[in-house]
């Protein structure tokens, strides 16, 4: 007898009545095991902006408004808003039944507290907070912001999902100061962080929260818009900082996702029929940092020099390989390529040819006096090293005295920091990444800041670029911003404060049980089992 014949007879029928219940039951829902892009040492996402903090902030904290995958806010745990004529003043109404995960309501008193304090850290929360005269709350779930000039970017600002997120913590955290970081995780977000369960480079854990409340809207979810209906009961982040590791407990299946594969693995796992692979929405933007207040490159003679023979596509081969271009762009601006801020404005600054011979006499016309440079090279951050090597081979091509001073990525880090000399410990060249999500507009865009002393490292001086970016706070329409930045964008190529060297996909794998996988960022609450 066969055995579709078998499951059609009374025998069979007999047999399956004794069999217990839970033989017909469904697998239990599990958490997602997961392989984050590193090791998550600082919990509070006003207090930094390192990308592994946002990530666990998407999950802990939600926020007045969120963005959809186009960039356009929408309530969140803001029920609705109205305003005044003059656009002066903003009332916005919590959704009813907005929980904690200590069980305490939210309330309008938190919300002015997170906001504050969030307003003293991030890069448009500082700017909302001048153009702010007051955030008042006038019951408790009301809260009114006057502003003493209209800000468009309100909504935006409030909803942003990356750099320093607006999250909104209980008043009694919000209203620590802003430059010491919280320990103490409690949000209103889908799920709730296990304290006891946080093991520091080892494993960090999550618990949906039963007492969240989506919201009941006929939009579906859009990245950080919409309902966040958590489709799985937890989240398990295991640190596993060898690549080949990680990718031999994705095969063996003891791991369901990793963010960051390295390219070596991409190819394997293209033929891995159990895994799939997602290329990440928005890639993240490698450059080439000058350091501003010391020769040769403050000035700005030989910064144009070196713009005019960077070869994107040679930086990109050396970072990514050759056999998969799709992950990587080598003709790539100031904003992240594909996103409404980004303009070809100017590009031909970076595309059109390169002549060795020309921009090594323009350096020597500038004034240059064979002073030394300084390249920081992070040997054991892969891109970054490639990077380093191409731009050290270009300098000796264009005649600069180039002293190549090898240093792992945490002391690259610090050390880029020091506004000391080249000759008494400085730096001259530095490289570093611009994520995506930092890179959309001029807002979170750490790298276009002309102000000095008080820019990020490098530290450019650039009035124009300075007047550019609050004149883009103050556009009326989207018209109006991308006309700015696409002035930015000829502006960056006139003072250099960096150069991009190209953008890279970054790309995650995943178990292929999985789906609802959010490319943007790694939200979780969108996630299912198939």
């Amino acid at each position: 007898m066969n055995r579709r014949s078998f499951l059609l007879t009374p025998l069979a029928l007999a047999v399956a009545q004794t069999l217990p219940v839970s033989a017909f039951a469904q697998p239990k829902p599990r958490n997602f095991r997961w392989v984050p892009q590193a090791d998550l040492t600082l919990l509070d996402p006003i207090f930094t902006t390192a990308q592994i903090t946002q990530n666990h902030a998407q999950l802990v904290f939600d926020t007045l408004y969120g963005l959809d995958e186009k960039f356009q806010p929408h309530p969140q745990m803001a029920e609705g808003h109205t305003v005044s004529d003059d656009k002066l003043v903003w009332t916005i109404t919590l959704r009813d039944g907005l929980k904690f995960h200590d069980g305490s309501p939210v309330r309008a008193a938190d919300v002015v507290a997170s906001i504050k304090r969030w307003g003293d850290r991030d890069l448009m929360g500082r700017t909302l907070m001048k153009a702010t005269k007051s955030i008042e709350t006038i019951d408790d779930r009301t809260l009114r912001i006057t502003l003493s000039e209209p800000f468009p970017l309100i909504l935006h600002a409030l909803g942003r999902q990356t750099t320093n997120m607006a999250a909104i913590m209980p008043e009694r955290l919000a209203r620590l100061p802003s430059n010491q970081a919280i320990k103490e995780m409690v949000g209103s977000g889908p799920f709730r962080f296990l304290a006891d369960k946080w093991i520091s480079g080892s494993k960090v854990v999550y618990e949906r929260f039963e007492g969240y409340v989506p919201r009941k809207d006929t939009m579906a979810p859009s990245f950080g818009a919409g309902p966040k209906i958590a489709h799985i009961p937890g989240v398990e982040w295991n640190i596993i900082p060898d690549s080949a590791t990680a990718i031999a407990a994705l095969q063996a299946g003891e791991i369901d996702g990793v963010e960051r594969v390295n390219n070596d693995f991409l190819g394997m796992l293209k033929e891995m029929p159990d895994v799939q692979l997602v290329k990440i929405g928005l890639p993240g933007i490698n450059i080439l940092r000058f350091n501003h207040l010391y020769p040769p490159f403050n000035n700005v003679e030989i910064r144009r020099a070196i713009l005019s023979v960077v070869n994107q596509t040679e930086y990109m081969t050396a970072a990514n390989g050759s056999s998969f271009p799709e992950y990587w762009n080598d003709h790539c601006g100031v904003f992240v390529p594909g996103c409404p801020m980004d303009s070809k404005a100017g590009m031909e600054k970076l595309t059109g040819k390169r002549d060795i011979a020309a921009a090594k006499a323009a350096i020597g016309k500038a004034g240059y006096n064979n002073e030394r440079v300084v390249l920081l090279d992070p040997v054991d951050f892969p891109s970054h090293h490639a990077s380093a090597l191409v731009t050290a081979d270009l300098f000796k091509k264009l005649g600069l005295n180039v002293d190549v001073q090898s240093v792992d990525w945490g002391t690259a880090v610090q050390r880029r920091n020091s506004q000391a000399s080249p000759e008494e410990g400085g730096w001259s060249v530095a490289f570093t990444g611009l994520s995506g999500m930092n890179n959309l507009d001029p807002a979170g865009h750490l790298a276009l800041r002309g102000n000095g002393k008080n820019a990020w490292f490098g530290w450019p001086q650039s009035a124009r670029l300075e007047e550019l970016r609050d004149q883009w706070f103050k556009a009326p329409d989207l018209e109006t911003q991308k006309k700015i930045c696409a002035e930015i964008q000829e502006q960056v190529f006139i003072d250099v404060p960096y150069i991009p060297l190209g953008a890279t996909y970054q790309v995650s794998a995943l178990r292929s049980q999985w789906k609802d996988f959010e490319p943007l960022m790694p939200l979780f609450y969108t996630l299912r089992h198939a």
